[in-house]
């Protein structure tokens, strides 16, 4: 799955493999591990229509637990 707006179109074993993935992202948080070498060598973009300081900062906080690198574009 490459993008999830919606729950609409989404099956139950998409949803369950998001929930899988997020149980797996949890258990890495609550270790003594710093960063997770999940997504180490891709990039995360983002983009906001309106300013968000505590979402952006969230996005890129998760962005580097997972050893990747973030850029954010405001529109």
């Amino acid at each position: 799955m490459k993008h999830l707006l919606g729950l609409k179109d989404t099956s139950k074993e998409e949803i369950e493999n998001i929930l899988e993935t997020a149980r797996g992202m949890q258990v890495i948080l609550d270790s003594n591990i710093k960063k997770a070498p999940h997504l180490n060598g891709k990039s995360i973009v983002t983009l906001f229509y309106e300013n968000s300081t505590r979402t952006r900062l969230s996005f890129e906080l998760a962005s580097k637990y997972l050893s990747s690198a973030s850029a954010n574009i405001a529109a």
